[in-house]
Parts: structure tokens; C-alpha cells; sequence
């Protein structure tokens, strides 16, 4: 690393406890290992008399690692930069480290004391004007976009939405913004947060990308905390470079566990393995392994929840919305909440003693948000970072709940027939099948947060009815004795039995 990435670095660390409004604006400055890696993905061919955005610019890091690489490969004697950074602590810094690069390149720099959001819009707005001046336009992008949830009442939501752009967090604002102000065949390079990929929030973050961008590579930190070491977040990330107009062909997949990318590997994989052509929801999946993984092994593995006749829904009871109805323990007048807690393997701990209640109030108020007691397939939509499993399933056998409903909480999926049981077979059949390994492998390519939602399960592919059930029957003649090897074992033997 060159000395004034060192000295950046240095500087960073120095800045960041003096960061007042840190939290308020979601910053997390990039460390210059990682700074130096993103500026390479830009094409040398194209480092010619760049205009360079830096959109959350921060101490420069970024900008820095770019001007760089043209002095360090002399691909251009001039740039110029625009870098938008509303924090002054920040401000004065990055003002001190592009004067560094006056005297190695004709360099004309703008720097903006504003909100991004602002600024950008602003341009787009203004630029169909009579009096407008000539479109901004930028042939490089480079950025790490501030991470924070926008509300839907808030200025920015409203502002984004005056630029055709929907979406629910301000480093999905940044990008697509930054996506509007490229110049077509322009680069983009950006760490963001792996959550875009998928679920309905992001899906019209989603398709902008995929309407005006092609995907050319993407890098996968494991985690957020191994690429940011000194801030405290704990999120899969994700390097993605676009084009903004390109033709979209292969994808570049690479891997690391952190930023010193000592266990660096490298993949291209076809688009259609980053999102699938049938897939409404377009899912951005990252694959790992040039390995088929279990679906495309099996091409069997091919029906919908729909075409097994079953249906998937969160849990519909909000506890803290309902505090008057919660019971600590069973009472005369209640029926079962069951929480993740109550589920253990293929077992139901009901009651248990534990910091959640275990029943809920049965009246007129709380009949809508009851089912009927029977067989529930159930997945938790939470887990922690440190369990083994992304993807954890429990099963509701209604013979040991003497009770005629029950209340499922919002920490849970649950799989149901038109909000009522499912058979038996089916319910221990989806047990095993999402509790397998390939599904908590398969899970992890295309989800980077521990959460499983509703979607993420409904665009799954699934087994056939029948095998399904041939699986659950198995489960049940076998219950004492399931393991994770045994489950992994018998699902392939199943599905490769045609």
C-alpha cells in the first residue's frame, strides 16, 4: 500500500471517534486496503481524462485510491473529481488530501458541501430546464453510501421519488442516483450492503439496476465485520461494479473473508446464475462454488408452494401490539402463542419458562389472528450470525396441544393451507427438506442478512407434492433418531428416485 494510503488510513482512524453525527448519518469510512481493491476494478482503457464522482466521500479514501492508480499506471495526465461530503469534520480533511494530487496530475476538483440527495436530484430535476446549464455526467463513480433506513414521510423519500427512484435506504438512494448521473459506458464501483439482493423492499432498486446497468462484477466480504474492522456493524457486504448502458454478459463472482483478501478466489458464472430468468422477484444471487448446487443438480426440484397446495405467511401476531392480551403462562381464558423458543428440532416446548409469554387472551379482538390447531411447518425469520444454520424449521404437531387455536408471533414463517393445517406428511416432509443442507447452502447464495422472510421461502423451489410427503412419512417413523447427516442423506436418495 502506497504511503498515502498508510497515512489515510492513520487519518481515518484518528477521524472516526470525532464523527458527531455519526449514527445520523449512517458513516462508515472505508478502510484503504479496501479503497485500493475498488478503484482496481475499474477498466484501464477507460482511466482516461476521467470525471470521477465520489458521492459520501468521506476523508477521500476512495477518490485517493483512483487518482493513484492513473499517476501509479499513467493512464492520464488530468481528471477531474466531484466528491460530496456534507460532515465539515470531513470536509476539511478531504480538502488537505486532494491537495496532494496537485502536483501529480492537472487535476480540477469540486468539492460539495451539501446532501447528496439534494444535490442530485437537484441536477436531474433542473437539467430538462430552458435555463438549465449542460447535463453533469460522470465517467467513473466510486463510492461507500452511507447505510440508513429512509422513512417513507421523510424529504429524502420524497426526493428520490421526484427522480423516478423507489427504495428504502439511503446507500440504495446514493447508488441509484449515481446510476442517473453516469454517462453511458460509465463505471460504477460501490460497497453496499448485501441486502439489495433480495426481498420485496429492493426489488425496484432491483430492476433499476438491472434497466440500466450491467452487472460486471461483484465481490462478497462474509461479513461486514471482517471488512470494516473498526465499526461496529455486522452485515454481509458486497463490492459491485456496473455499467451504466453495458451489455450485460458473464458475471465476475470473487471471495474473501476480509480485507486482506489472503483467501482471495475468483469465478465467472453466466447472468442467468445471478438471476434467474423466471424469478419475478429478481434475485441477485452470489454464488460461492462453481459446484451445481442442489436445484440445478436435481432438476426435479422444480415446483412452487403454490403447486403443492401449500401457502406461506409471517406469523401474524405482533406482540407489542397486542401487550394487554399476553400471558405469562397458560390461562383459563387463553390459547397458545408460540414464539421460535417453543420450537426444538422436530419438538414443540410448550410451556416454557423463558423472558416471552406462552399464551394469548382468546376474544372477538384476537379471533382474526388465530389458526385453527393442526400440523404448522414453521421457520424462524431471525437468526444470529453466530448459528450454524441461516434457515431453521420446527414443525407444530397438534396432538400435543390440547387446545382448538393458536397464535403464531411474528418471529415466525409458518406454512399453511389457506390459514388452516396441512397434512401430516407435508408438514414433517417441508421440516426435513428445509432444515437440509442444501437449503441453508442454497439459502446463503442469494441472502446476505439473517433474516428469512415470507418471500424469501414463497420463491424457493420445492420438491413434488409426493415426495415431499414420501420425505415427511420417513421423518415420522424415524423422529428419535434425525440428524443432519440422515435429513441430507435421505432428501437426496429421495429426489434423485425418479
Amino acid at each position: 500500500m502506497s504511503q498515502l494510503l498508510e497515512t489515510l488510513d492513520k487519518e481515518r482512524l484518528a477521524v472516526n471517534p470525532l464523527l458527531k453525527r455519526k449514527s445520523e448519518l449512517g458513516q462508515f469510512l472505508t478502510p484503504s486496503s479496501v479503497a485500493k481493491y475498488m478503484a482496481s476494478f475499474f477498466d484501464k482503457s477507460k482511466l482516461y481524462e476521467p470525471k470521477i464522482l465520489d458521492a459520501g466521500a468521506g476523508i477521500g479514501a476512495l477518490t485517493s485510491a483512483v487518482l493513484e492508480r492513473i499517476v501509479a499506471e499513467k493512464t492520464s495526465n488530468c481528471a477531474e473529481v466531484t466528491v460530496v461530503e456534507i460532515d465539515e469534520v470531513l470536509r476539511e480533511r478531504l480538502q488537505s488530501t486532494l491537495s496532494l494530487f496537485e502536483d501529480k496530475l492537472n487535476l480540477k476538483r469540486g468539492v460539495v458541501p451539501d446532501d447528496f440527495i439534494e444535490w442530485a436530484t437537484n441536477h436531474l430535476l433542473n437539467e430538462d430546464s430552458l435555463l438549465a446549464e449542460k447535463k453533469i455526467r460522470f465517467t467513473h463513480a466510486i463510492l461507500n453510501p452511507p447505510y440508513k433506513k429512509i422513512a417513507s414521510s421523510s424529504r429524502h423519500r420524497k426526493l428520490i421519488r421526484s427522480v423516478g427512484i423507489e427504495t428504502v435506504n439511503l446507500y440504495s438512494a446514493f447508488l441509484g442516483l449515481t446510476i442517473e448521473l453516469m454517462d453511458d459506458g460509465g463505471e460504477i464501483v460501490a460497497i453496499i450492503p448485501r441486502s439489495f439482493c433480495n426481498g420485496p423492499y429492493f426489488r425496484p432498486f432491483r430492476q433499476l439496476i438491472l434497466d440500466k446497468t450491467a452487472i460486471k462484477h461483484m465481490h462478497l466480504f462474509d461479513s461486514r465485520d471482517k471488512a470494516f474492522k473498526d465499526d461496529e456493524v455486522l452485515q454481509e457486504n458486497v463490492i459491485i461494479k456496473l455499467e451504466r448502458g453495458g451489455i450485460q454478459g458473464e458475471v465476475t463472482i470473487s471471495t474473501s473473508q476480509d480485507d486482506s483478501f489472503k483467501d482471495y478466489v475468483l469465478n465467472s458464472y453466466p447472468f442467468e446464475k445471478i438471476v434467474q430468468p423466471q424469478d419475478k422477484e429478481i434475485f441477485i444471487h452470489i454464488p460461492t462454488s462453481t459446484e451445481e448446487d442442489f436445484i440445478e443438480k436435481y432438476p426435479s426440484v422444480c415446483y412452487s408452494l403454490e403447486d403443492i397446495g401449500v401457502a406461506v405467511s409471517t406469523g401474524p401476531v405482533v406482540d407489542f401490539r397486542v401487550k394487554g392480551h399476553l400471558r405469562e403462562m397458560p390461562e383459563e381464558d387463553t390459547v397458545p402463542l408460540f414464539y421460535p423458543n417453543h420450537f426444538v428440532g422436530a419438538a414443540v416446548e410448550y410451556p416454557k419458562v423463558m423472558k416471552k409469554p406462552n399464551a394469548v387472551v382468546r376474544d372477538e379482538a384476537m379471533e382474526k389472528w388465530l389458526y385453527p390447531n393442526g400440523y404448522y411447518t414453521v421457520v424462524k425469520r431471525f437468526s444470529s450470525k453466530e448459528e450454524k444454520r441461516r434457515v431453521v424449521a420446527g414443525v407444530l404437531n397438534p396432538h400435543y396441544i390440547d387446545y382448538p387455536v393458536v397464535g403464531f408471533e411474528n418471529g415466525l414463517n409458518v406454512f399453511h393451507y389457506n390459514k388452516q393445517g396441512i397434512s401430516a406428511e407435508m408438514a414433517y416432509g417441508l421440516f426435513a427438506y428445509l432444515n437440509s443442507s442444501a437449503v441453508d447452502k442454497y439459502f446463503r447464495v442469494f441472502n446476505g442478512h439473517t433474516q428469512v422472510n415470507a418471500t424469501d421461502l414463497r420463491t424457493m423451489k420445492y420438491p413434488s407434492k409426493e415426495k415431499l410427503e414420501l420425505l415427511g412419512r420417513w421423518v415420522m417413523s424415524n423422529s428419535n433418531t434425525i440428524g443432519q447427516e440422515g435429513i441430507d442423506q435421505k432428501l437426496e436418495e429421495v429426489i434423485s428416485n425418479d
